[in-house]
């Protein structure tokens, strides 16, 4: 406990252990007993949850979790309580899900199956009798708080995988219940419907069925959704069948279940049987004042379990008769279609009885035909299609007398009963608008099954159609003529136009509908005719008590008015796309228009602005797609009308950026209607506002992007199609719209936010949860949106793959682009010459490269003439490593493709040294693949004197790592030379061999050896094959795996295929590597600039051990031998120096810094080293040391360098003393110091990491008294200097003596 209070990892997982020894003494080896109780262990545990340190708390969890992988401990209460209460609490933390470092995307938490395995093996284990009460307590505890979409998720994953056994009961389902309420308010789709399963599967594997009726296992299934996990057709539904077919006479009967009728009787049946005849039995008779529409819930019910018990019984009957699934699913029907016959000729059917019935026939066919279940080969579905087609007539009519009760009132032939109904529709109620949209819901499922079989002349649908229509128009011109409104006739005019809306969508859809002739009708007149935006006006006051009287259900009348001008739009929407033709292109006035809202486009597209001021977001999608039709029309007679027009649209699709469900559908339509090829075309050859307006939205857009992700994705698919379809048509002409956008492009192929922590935690699980494909329901039923950023670059990477180099607007196109990706190169270059490693500078840089390898092949020769200098002077930019590597295999593909510009490649070398340091490594890495380069090269020999001319001069560099690269490739190159039998070296043939080979046999073990070994082991040396490897595998998955890039970057070429939006190219073969470079890892080696800030303090890798030996430290510090360094000069100033080194590089405080300065010269250390020698200008730090570091040694060793810093101290025979508290430290007044002693001191904060933990001798500590823990640094730091010189002054005396 006293160890914990450090809150430093480092320092506390050594105590982790002991409490393994805790448990094994705490249990008696006779009995099993505890002889020590659990709560004492509890309370470790219960102090490391509560850390403030998230990784403590990880590393607590882990270990609590993993107790039960090597030991079984016996029962305890309190273990449990801790279990429900502390440990839950703790794993309620998304951090702790993360995953651990090298652990591949989509390959889950740790914690997350650490928490499955301890959750089946301590739940197995507990006393039957204590099961059932554990599990409850847990499942309770899960619906008592808010979770978090990622904790919920394993959690409930973790439940699912319990093995099957009978402890819950009604009380544990309706927790469960409470649960999957829990889960539905994450906005996280995917994980959400992942939990859904889990928690079902839970149900399935864990409840008591003998103790739980059906009914209550309808209402849990009910608390799902299915359009994000129970959808029919998927294995979830097929398990949970399955679960029904074994235990349907398990479960708690019901008194009143009647199985009349029914083969072979079962539970499930007869209460499926009963429940659809429960439901379908006539209410009361209603009056006007309770005439309201029932709640779909009901309907909703009944559907899903009919189809269960019908699959159920698919199941049982799988190998005999088919017919059975029919009769099983007639017997159900029968009711709903023996009702839904009568609908047509029984007028006196009470109204919620019909309202029941078309709810109920909607559900089942939503409920059959979602997504997941491969309808062409349902049984169950035909089945139930053939059912309702045969009721297709009565319902129609039914729907037409229903929606045109007033036109039919005048007829004189019409019963008592029927007049009397349409002096009830008269009085037309708010409530009566959800049931006119229940009806149009059944008309449009109706039309969509008529075109699923064929669509026929003369069916029913199509009698209803024109009758329907023709009401709705005699209806709305009636309600014209100047009367006072009602609330009945007001209410009426907004069914017409909601039917007349419906019509249009149906004959938009359905091309038989249509008459074929364009000549403008009674109809179409009369819609172009409508006054637009026309709002309704409310009802006299005495029938506003009558308004405010509704249900709280019924829509405000500022709803209702927005649904009558949004049905208003959908109309003119379907007459603007029929007769798009006689669309003006300028203001001319018409003066008698046929079609005034076609024919007088500016008012139009002025009364689309207006609509869009006056409706709710959700209801604007028609006034886009009108906008979609005029824009391109006027854009060049009314620019500014169209540009006020983008402006109001772009307004409100910011405003909705928070509204997932309507978001989506609206943003697909505003970018359709602004990024219209037309438009595009038309605002770049007019350069106007236009113009200007459509860049700032793309780059509007693509801001946005970066806090919704998916929104650049909509903008690139859609552009890109667009240009497809025209390059296919229109070759010449294709992108030369384009060009005038190609920023679109570069914008693409870099685009990719780095994301916080919690951000790319939910990006990783959902990956684990799309990977375990069928597996998961959710994967089945959700689609996927491709809305992650790879998907942006995706798309534009295969466009620019089927761009045709000798199509000349295509190569305009891509000479644009690459010259603007060069120039965005050099920007970020120059923005900031130092960068983090996987940092967006790093990032974009590695894109842009990435893109110019891609179009490279439509590169010539004269375009590179242009280009080439630009390419060699970013081989001499300090690059990271996946960079370089880029930058190489474009210079060694444009020289292997144009031999011409190698005198351009050797002035490169031409350089001084000093300029170039280890850039130069990049331009011997090029000559490493001289055999590739020079293979169209009838004449090699000149070439090859050339290079070994140059290569001989870089392997005698002072820098080790250029010596490196130099003799890699000399190698090459001296094989290609005697391969090609150059006479002029024959003389230099001893020299050479023996040079090589004295390098190959190099004896010893030292770090020169492992390096050469490294180096020539490396994968761009042994197996990267610049022309074979030519492929969008290698770019954008195996490169950027082996260069050490962060795995957000790798792309899968999975993803490529997958992407349809964008079809393949001719080469698809072009895609996959063929080498076996797909199987190399990353090896030590990794190539980088010495004068590149990797930016990553804890990035010691084995290579720098090598290159920093050569040239210890960046500011050429000679030789550390440091006490001779200054010998003369502390020899003239009369001071003596000890041999005690002071490392203070991992130090960050100014203040603290300039404190030991003085403390080092004041007690004569030999040296301090400081993370950076900047640190001397600061004020803080000369106010403290006084001059100080004037007259001591100062060595600049960054914490990165810090390990090679020690090891070479460790090998001058230094003994390496570490300031920390540890578990193996050693007190200061019990230690004895060397004289060669080298002092690390911690950092302010995290103290000495983990990793130069391991590099110490020894851990010396400070005896405390007092409460609080730790020192400061500079304190700890002097009182050790202290204490080294007392003792060493103690020592000289006793020698002198």
């Amino acid at each position: 406990m006293e160890t914990l209070e450090g809150n430093q990892i480092h320092v506390i997982k050594p105590v982790l252990p002991k409490l393994n020894s805790l448990f094994e003494y705490a249990v008696s080896e006779e009995n099993g007993n505890w002889l020590f109780h659990p709560s004492w262990h509890m309370c470790i545990y219960k102090r490391m949850f509560e850390s403030e340190n998230k990784i403590l708390t990880k590393e607590g969890v882990l270990h609590f979790l993993e107790l039960y992988e090597t030991k079984v401990l016996p029962f305890s209460p309190e273990f449990s309580e801790f279990i429900i209460g502390p440990l839950m609490d703790a794993l309620s933390e998304s951090s702790l899900y993360s995953r651990s470092p090298g652990q591949l995307i989509g390959t889950g938490s740790p914690l997350g199956l650490k928490l499955q395995k301890f959750l089946v093996t301590y739940i197995s284990l507990l006393p039957e009798e204590i099961k059932s009460s554990f599990l409850l307590k847990c499942i309770q505890k899960m619906s008592s708080r808010h979770w978090c979409a990622i904790p919920i998720l394993f959690l409930s994953k973790a439940l699912a995988n319990v093995p099957r056994c009978k402890a819950l009961g009604i009380e544990a389902l309706l927790a469960l219940r409470d649960v999957l309420q829990c889960t539905m308010i994450t906005h996280q789709i995917l994980l959400r419907g992942a939990a859904q399963c889990y928690l079902l599967q839970t149900a399935m594997n864990l409840v008591d069925v003998e103790k739980v009726s059906l009914s209550d296992i309808s209402t849990f299934l009910m608390c799902l959704r299915q359009e994000e996990s129970l959808g029919r057709g998927t294995s979830l539904w097929t398990e949970l069948c399955d679960w029904l077919r074994v235990n349907e006479n398990c479960f708690r009967r019901a008194s009143d279940c009647s199985c009349v009728g029914l083969p072979e009787t079962s539970s499930l049946n007869a209460y499926v049987k009963n429940l659809v005849q429960e439901y379908m039995k006539s209410p009361a008779l209603e009056t006007g004042e309770n005439c309201f529409m029932p709640d779909w819930f009901e309907a909703k019910l009944v559907a899903m379990m009919v189809l269960l018990a019908v699959d159920v019984e698919g199941m049982k009957s799988q190998y005999s008769e088919k017919r059975r699934t029919q009769n099983v699913l007639r017997i159900f029907l029968d009711p709903l279609l023996e009702s839904l016959m009568k609908l047509g000729t029984n007028a006196y059917m009470p109204l919620l009885k019909t309202d029941r019935c078309l709810q109920l026939l909607v559900k089942l066919l939503h409920t059959c035909m979602l997504k997941g279940s491969s309808t062409q080969d349902d049984e169950v579905f035909t089945l139930l299609q053939n059912f309702v087609m045969s009721t297709a007539e009565s319902i129609s009519e039914f729907i037409l007398r229903r929606l045109t009760m007033n036109e039919l009132s005048r007829n004189t032939h019409l019963s008592t009963f029927e007049s009397l109904m349409s002096k009830c529709e008269n009085t037309k109620k708010v409530s009566d608008l959800d049931r006119c949209h229940l009806y149009l819901m059944v008309l449009t499922e109706l039309i969509n099954l008529h075109l699923k079989v064929g669509w026929k002349r003369g069916n029913p649908i199509w009698r209803v159609i024109s009758p329907l229509k023709n009401a709705s128009i005699r209806h709305l011109q009636e309600m014209d003529h100047g009367q006072e409104p009602t609330l009945g006739t007001q209410v009426q005019r907004v069914i017409s136009m909601a039917a007349l809306a419906t019509v249009c969508e149906a004959t938009d859809r359905t091309p038989e509908l249509q008459l074929g002739s364009l000549e403008a009708g009674p109809t179409e007149r009369f819609l172009s005719a409508l006054p637009l935006n026309h709002t309704l006006q409310k009802p006299h006051a005495e029938e506003e008590s009558s308004l405010c009287e509704e249900s709280s259900s019924s829509q405000g009348w500022g709803k209702i008015v927005a649904q009558y001008v949004h049905d208003q739009w959908v109309c003119l929407s379907f007459l603007l796309k029929k007769y798009h033709t006689l669309i003006p292109t300028s203001e001319g006035e018409i003066l008698e228009p046929i079609l005034p809202a076609v024919q007088m486009p500016v008012r139009t597209l002025q009364a689309a602005l207006e609509a869009l001021t006056v409706l709710p977001s959700d209801q604007v999608l028609p006034v886009f797609h009108c906008m979609k039709i005029l824009v391109p029309k006027l854009l060049t007679s009314s620019e500014s009308l169209c540009v006020e027009s983008f402006d109001m649209a772009w307004k409100i699709i910011s405003a909705l950026s928070n509204t997932q469900l309507i978001f989506w559908s609206n943003l697909k339509a505003f970018v359709q209607f602004v990024f219209d090829t037309k438009v595009l075309t038309t605002a770049a050859k007019i350069k106007g506002q236009a113009y200007f307006k459509i860049k700032e939205i793309m780059y509007k857009i693509i801001e946005m992007s970066a806090i919704k992700t998916g929104v650049f994705n909509t903008l690139i698919s859609y552009c890109c199609k667009s240009w497809i379809v025209s390059a296919s048509n229109v070759s010449q002409v294709s992108l030369s719209t384009a060009k005038n956008y190609s920023e679109l492009v570069l914008e693409a192929c870099i685009f990719g936010t780095v994301f916080r922590r919690d951000q790319r935690l939910i990006q990783d699980v959902q990956t684990y949860i799309e990977n375990l494909g069928h597996d998961c329901a959710a994967n089945t039923v959700i689609e996927n949106t491709k809305r992650e950023d790879h998907y942006v670059r995706i798309c534009a990477v295969k466009f620019l793959c089927l761009l045709d180099g000798s199509n000349m607007s295509h190569k305009l196109f891509v000479e644009d682009l690459a010259i603007k990706l060069l120039d965005k190169d050099e920007l970020v270059s120059k923005s900031r010459t130092r960068y983090y490693v996987n940092s967006q500078q790093h990032r974009v840089k590695n894109r842009i490269w990435q893109a110019l390898l891609v179009i490279f092949p439509r590169f010539d020769q004269n375009f590179l003439n242009r280009i080439i200098d630009k390419i060699f002077r970013a081989g001499f930019i300090n690059n990271h490593a996946s960079i370089k590597y880029f930058i190489e295999w474009i210079i060694i593909l444009i020289l292997h493709k144009f031999p011409q510009f190698l005198p351009k490649f050797w002035d490169c070398f031409s350089y001084g040294e000093e300029n170039l340091k280890t850039s130069i490594c990049t331009f011997l890495s090029v000559l490493s693949h001289l055999d590739i380069i020079t293979q169209n090269v009838p004449e090699k020999k000149p070439i090859l004197k050339q290079a070994f001319i140059i290569v001989l001069q870089w392997c005698l560099s002072h820098n080790f790592s250029i010596r490196l690269y130099a003799l890699v490739a000399l190698k090459k190159i001296w094989s290609m030379c005697k391969t090609w039998h150059v006479e002029e070296f024959d003389a230099l043939t001893s020299v050479i061999e023996s040079s090589l080979s004295q390098v190959e046999n190099m004896p010893g073990a030292g770090n020169a050896k492992k390096n050469w070994q490294r180096i020539q082991e490396h994968f761009f040396f042994e197996t990267f094959h610049p022309l074979k490897d030519y492929c969008l595998e290698t770019i954008f998955y195996i490169l950027p795996r082996l260069s050490g890039l962060v795995e957000d970057e790798w792309i899968a070429i999975g993803k490529f295929t997958r992407f349809m939006d964008i079809p393949l190219d001719s080469g698809f073969q072009w895609y996959l590597s063929p080498t076996q470079l797909c199987e190399r890892k990353p090896g030590d080696w990794a190539q980088q600039d010495i004068g590149s800030n990797s930016g990553e303090a804890d990035d010691q890798s084995e290579w720098t051990d090598v290159q920093k030996k050569i040239i210890p430290w960046k500011n050429n510090v000679p030789d550390l031998d440091l006490e001779l360094v200054f010998q003369d000069r502390v020899a003239k100033l009369g001071k003596s120096i000890s041999r005690l080194i002071v490392v203070a590089s991992l130090i960050d405080k100014p203040t603290n810094l300039g404190g030991l300065c003085r403390t080092c010269e004041v007690f004569g250390a030999s040296a301090l080293t400081v993370g950076s020698l900047q640190c001397t200008r600061d004020k803080q730090f000369q106010c403290l040391s006084v001059s100080a570091e004037q007259w001591l040694p100062l060595v600049e060793v960054r914490p990165p360098q810090l390990i090679d810093f020690l090891q070479q101290k460790k090998a001058e025979g230094y003994t390496v003393i570490g300031v920390e508290q540890t578990a193996r430290s050693v007190d200061l007044t019990q230690y004895s110091f060397p004289e060669r002693s080298l002092l690390l001191l911690g950092n302010e904060r995290e103290g000495i990491p983990a990793n130069l933990i391991q590099q110490l001798d020894v851990c010396v500590e400070i005896p405390q008294q007092g409460i609080i823990r730790s020192l400061n640094v500079h304190v700890s730091g002097a009182l050790l200097i202290w204490e080294y010189t007392r003792q060493q002054l103690l020592k000289r005396g006793d020698t002198e003596s």
